[in-house]
């Protein structure tokens, strides 16, 4: 990339493309501890006491046991215990970002919003119960990602602050992957998996793409397309629109269809990476040919199952010019940005 394109954007991130195996070489090990060093502040207060703990495991062990001898491979390469608590999921405080993504019979395309200080940026390709490639998040985890039987999965946040009982919904993806081959296996497995805050769900495979919501406080909801942003069935406050665009993005990216460079673009690219509401990467899956393309302005990195590369990239993240077209919204990003923003910032420092 161009030096001048680092000039002009306000950020620079790099992402590191991983191979873990079944994550039992040190290789996972390696990369993850100093992301868990501040595990106890990303845990409820239940979370941090042994009474939790216990609870986070029986309800890991209940809900996910073919993934056990897995979280004790990786939990046994960790010295701090709430560092293994974190990996249940069960126990995690509540965090929300922006997205959008659309999904259509063989491919997945999804824009990941979010502060990119605070997105580990890590694609990794791992084989637990079967080889799964991804983007990773709180130590296993995934944002998105595909398996080799031709599914693929991606996570939007949907929209409403209410947290209950369950997982957060990075390990649900995960173990989605690695026990799942199609979207109607995925979404029966999903309806028995309580998941703690709000969220939009696109599952896709070589012949279906769906969009559920899911949450604590409803049962999972199948939608009218296989699209998704920020909210989920109630109306959109006003408040909330101007400062997310849920709505307007939603309506851009069913227009659009799967078309990358519109996803590069405003209204589905953001840069309000301020209000933790800034494009980090697009991703293109096409699972049933076992390949993903992430793509930035001017950059685009693509992995496989038959051709993984490991390596690092920085790139520029951002539009060229530095122009914002919220400036030119009526109102702006305006008071509900700030207010987000800082509710935002009283979580812990991780992505959803």
């Amino acid at each position: 990339m161009r030096v001048e394109s680092y000039v002009m954007s306000r950020h620079v991130k790099t992402f590191h493309a991983i191979e873990i195996g079944d994550g039992g070489d040190g290789r996972w090990a390696e990369h993850v501890r100093p992301t868990m060093a501040g595990a106890k502040d990303r845990l409820t207060e239940e979370g941090r006491t042994p009474g939790g703990a216990a609870r986070s495991r029986r309800l890991f062990e209940e809900h996910m046991p073919e993934l056990v001898p897995t979280l004790d491979r990786l939990a046994g390469q960790l010295a701090s215990p709430r560092a293994r608590t974190l990996l249940t999921m069960a126990s995690v405080r509540p965090f929300f970002s922006g997205c959008t993504q659309i999904g259509r019979p063989g491919t997945l395309l999804r824009n990941y919003d979010f502060a990119p200080e605070h997105c580990e940026g890590a694609i990794v390709s791992s084989h637990f119960l079967r080889p799964v490639i991804g983007i990773q998040e709180a130590g296993w985890g995934l944002l998105d990602g595909m398996n080799n039987a031709g599914l693929a999965v991606s996570l939007t946040f949907g929209g409403r602050f209410v947290h209950g009982p369950g997982f957060a919904v990075p390990l649900v993806l995960r173990y989605l992957l690695e026990t799942c081959r199609t979207v109607d296996e995925a979404v029966g497995r999903l309806r028995t998996v309580p998941v703690a805050i709000p969220q939009n769900v696109t599952l896709v495979d070589p012949n279906r793409a769906v969009t559920v919501y899911v949450g604590p406080d409803i049962p999972l909801t199948g939608t009218p397309d296989s699209c998704a942003a920020n909210h989920q069935h109630l109306p959109v406050p006003d408040e909330q629109e101007r400062s997310t665009r849920t709505q307007a993005r939603l309506n851009a990216v069913r227009a659009a269809g799967v078309d990358v460079a519109a996803m590069l673009r405003p209204p589905l690219y953001q840069y309000a990476y301020d209000e933790w509401l800034g494009t980090v990467y697009t991703a293109q899956y096409r699972p049933a040919e076992g390949r993903v393309t992430y793509h930035w302005p001017g950059e685009s990195w693509e992995q496989s199952f038959v051709a993984f590369s490991p390596g690092s990239r920085t790139v520029a993240l951002g539009l060229p010019d530095g122009s914002d077209d919220r400036r030119h919204t009526p109102g702006g990003a305006g008071g509900a940005v700030r207010r987000v923003r800082r509710r935002r910032r009283a979580r812990p420092p991780r992505s959803s």
